[in-house]
């Protein structure tokens, strides 16, 4: 297995494979306004030479139905600890492993109010505007809240982007 590695402020960094405890550990102590996932097809970690998480970034299928073709990955979650170009490197990772499993496309989806910088330095490209919304419920299928009392994605309007990973032939 080959490890990518990148240096960054004199420190080197390296892709870890992490279990969905693991990520979903991480994720519930950095990210700024989501939970855990939930499920998911894959992971990965971010770590320093000593072993410590800097970030961990999270795949699965897209949450929107309609996107949900079987040749779209949807990256659900990217969380780090601030430590410059460690988004950029997490969805590059991401979007690799996707590729080689075979995904034509990945997805993601940023608050409107993020810059996007880390995208945009990945590859990806804003393709809609999304109205915030109150919840997950809609008339064809309402919701119950979670098992905390709550909703999970906060009510602010978002951006999706797009990263084609190979032709559609």
């Amino acid at each position: 297995m080959t490890i990518v590695t990148t240096v960054v402020r004199r420190r080197k960094y390296q892709l870890v494979p992490l279990s969905r405890r693991e990520a979903n550990a991480w994720i519930g102590a950095h990210h700024r306004h989501n939970r855990a996932v939930v499920g998911d097809i894959f992971r990965v970690g971010l770590a320093d030479g000593d072993g410590v998480l800097h970030g961990v970034g999270v795949a699965g299928r897209p949450v929107a139905r309609m996107l949900d073709d079987g040749a779209t990955v949807e990256i659900t979650r990217v969380c780090t600890d601030g430590s410059p170009n460690a988004c950029s490197m997490l969805y590059g990772a991401l979007c690799r492993a996707a590729k080689a499993l075979g995904y034509r496309r990945a997805i993601t989806y940023t608050l409107a109010v993020e810059s996007g910088a880390s995208l945009r330095a990945a590859g990806w490209a804003p393709v809609a505007e999304l109205d915030a919304r109150q919840g997950w419920t809609t008339p064809s299928r309402p919701r119950q809240a979670d098992l905390w009392g709550a909703e999970a994605a906060p009510p602010d309007p978002k951006i999706r982007w797009e990263r084609l990973l190979r032709d559609a032939s």
